[in-house]
């Protein structure tokens, strides 16, 4: 859903990307500030899970719609129950000072959602971390659990060994004793 003409200065803009979203900072007259994840030689429109040394997110000032493109986008002030905003004046002047800086892109804590976050509350906050943090934490406890299945399968087979030993050797004891 587009909300063009809702927008207000310092709304957070939530943008439906393929496989994540992208979030940016209404700065007013149909621009907005946000950061672009340049990996190695180029940089990509599409998020990468990479942490590498190599991914550097820029933070530019670009028109809406250049940024949105043919993407559905809505404002989406979601912590405004969470964090006081801060005052509009701050957030705009905080957007201008970063347009042109550089800094080390990383997907759990430093993402676009974290930067426009900051930017509109003093604070860095990104569900989309949340999630990934969270699917994350699941892959390696079915990892876990799948090695430990894995470990468990491999003690059985000893086990069932161990009391064939012990039968035989009670058979042993009992037919030494006769």
């Amino acid at each position: 859903m587009n909300q063009n003409r809702n927008l207000k200065p310092g709304d957070l803009i939530e943008m439906s990307r393929k496989g994540y979203q992208h979030w940016v900072i209404y700065v007013g007259d149909g621009y907005v500030v946000h950061v672009v994840i340049a990996c190695g030689h180029g940089s990509s429109g599409a998020i990468s899970v990479t942490t590498g040394k190599d991914c550097k997110v820029t933070v530019k000032k670009e028109k809406l719609q250049d940024v949105v493109g043919n993407d559905k986008y809505s404002i989406n002030n979601y912590l405004d129950d969470t964090y006081v905003p801060r005052p509009i004046e701050d957030i705009l002047q905080e957007a201008e000072r970063f347009v042109g800086k550089e800094f080390p892109y990383n997907l759990l804590l430093n993402n676009c959602e974290h930067f426009a976050t900051l930017v509109r509350y003093g604070k860095p906050h990104s569900q989309q971390a949340e999630r990934a943090k969270n699917k994350i934490i699941i892959a390696i406890i079915n990892a876990g659990n799948v090695y430990g299945i894995m470990a468990l399968a491999t003690l059985i087979p000893i086990k069932e060994e161990e009391e064939e030993e012990k039968k035989e050797k009670v058979e042993q004891e009992g037919d030494d004793e006769l």
